[in-house]
């Protein structure tokens, strides 16, 4: 094997040194003898690392299951168990100051009334979603728009018919603008799908975050855009098609989905530079947890407690929702919104990916010098070690050994079976689960 070749001078754009030319013999004796200082290990860390290696590694993944109870309690339980209307917006066509008064006192606080001349420009918010009925007093009559938020359309004119009533006023007529078809009988398919498509789109970019580290950004990008593209057609494929909850629509859908995916994605991506493996915390906080609740799905934001309606005007699954439903159903804002949206979160992806990539090289550059190593490198070295033991015992007892090239060779023929051979392949070995490596040659 032939050896470096150190006596000639290297072919390279280095500068020369100031106070001296540049020679081939290396650093000085005293910077190649120098060792980078001994990690301070705590208490706690020093105790930990006693521990079996795969215990060592579940206890370091218990934060995730924690993580979930906190995360479902704080957003999910919270946001849903007790959904009430607050300035939710009513359009009223003329003038009804009794009506208005009887509301306020009745229930003060929960509607907001607009004055229209036009009862058009009252149907035309209505199907927008900006306001949540319409109501008419020359007609005596509701217009909603179940195919934009079926709870509005139901609980609102239900609600404001019984304070009519109890002023005298006949019950009114409800006049339906946008029906929800049969496949979708309450208006949850644009937020199921919503959620599928975050999910998918986050779940891309942690993986690379997690195992990907030092791949180039035009193969971290590649990947969540074609991967982005194949989760768009599959869950598109299975919502519409395959279960039927969706008729037509398949490639705007995709297109929509694809796009929202990458932003996602990206964004994503750019965060795991930041916060490494736990990169699973903030993509769920963002993109599941907070997002769904103030996304518009299940109840509109004036049911929604704060944050969750001021989250509505940012967070991906209301842009999501309202394009889903807009293409589907014809309701709801049009789709600027959401794609402005959307260009804002893939421009925060790649501003975080610009920054991010420096900031971990140099983490990572840092920690070799300093032979710094966190509780998961340790556990997952010490896991691997004890693996490669328990490998070459397993293989011993089999009259097997390997070899520095990773071949295996014949120990005898026969005769080399020992007790812990023997068992079933639910308790292991007769020796137990974790039997010690074998101390006696062969």
């Amino acid at each position: 094997m032939s050896t470096p070749r150190n006596d000639r001078p290297r072919k390279n754009d280095l500068p020369e040194r100031a106070g001296g030319a540049r020679t081939a013999a290396g650093p000085p004796a005293a910077a190649r003898s120098s060792a980078p200082p001994k990690q301070q290990i705590g208490r706690y860390r020093r105790w930990y690392s006693t521990l079996h290696p795969s215990l060592q590694l579940i206890g370091l993944q218990l934060w995730m299951p924690l993580f979930f109870i906190v995360g479902f309690c704080l957003c999910y339980v919270f946001a849903f168990h007790a959904p009430h209307p607050h300035d939710v917006p009513v359009a009223l066509v003329g003038s009804d100051p009794s009506f208005v008064a009887a509301v306020q006192k009745a229930l003060p606080g929960e509607f907001v009334f607009h004055t229209y001349d036009s009862l058009a420009a009252a149907k035309r918010d209505v199907l927008a979603g900006s306001m949540a009925v319409a109501y008419d007093p020359s007609a005596n009559t509701f217009f909603k728009a179940s195919a934009h938020q079926f709870q509005v359309a139901n609980l609102v004119p239900a609600t404001l018919t019984a304070v009519l009533t109890g002023i005298g006023v006949a019950t009114p007529q409800v006049t339906e603008l946008a029906a929800l078809p049969a496949r979708d009988e309450y208006g949850t398919v644009p937020m199921y799908v919503m959620l599928a498509w975050c999910i998918g789109g986050y779940m891309v970019a942690m993986f690379i975050g997690i195992m990907g580290g030092p791949l180039r950004h035009r193969t971290r990008m590649t990947v969540i855009v074609v991967g982005g593209l194949v989760i768009s057609v599959i869950t598109n494929t299975l919502a519409g098609p395959v279960v039927g909850a969706i008729s037509g629509h398949f490639v705007p859908l995709v297109l929509i989905a694809w796009g929202w995916i990458v932003a996602i994605g990206l964004a994503v991506n750019g965060l795991s530079y930041f916060v490494g493996r736990f990169i699973a915390a903030p993509a769920m906080i963002c993109f599941v947890f907070l997002s769904m609740p103030s996304s518009g799905g299940a109840y509109p934001k004036w049911f929604m407690p704060e944050p969750f309606a001021w989250l509505n005007h940012v967070v991906v699954g209301s842009s999501m929702v309202d394009m889903i439903k807009h293409e589907v159903y014809g309701v709801g804002p049009g789709p600027a919104r959401g794609l402005i949206t959307m260009a804002c979160y893939a421009a925060a992806g790649l501003v975080l990916m610009y920054f991010g990539k420096q900031w971990w090289e140099r983490r990572r550059i840092r920690a070799i010098l300093t032979g710094r190593t966190t509780m998961f490198q340790d556990a997952n070295t010490a896991n691997r070690e004890f693996l490669g033991r328990e490998r070459d015992a397993e293989l011993e007892r089999h009259g097997l050994t390997s070899t520095a090239t990773g071949t295996l060779q014949v120990v005898r023929d026969d005769g080399w079976e020992d007790d812990r051979a023997g068992g079933d392949v639910f308790t292991g070995g007769r020796d137990g689960l974790e039997n010690d490596p074998l101390d006696r040659g062969r």
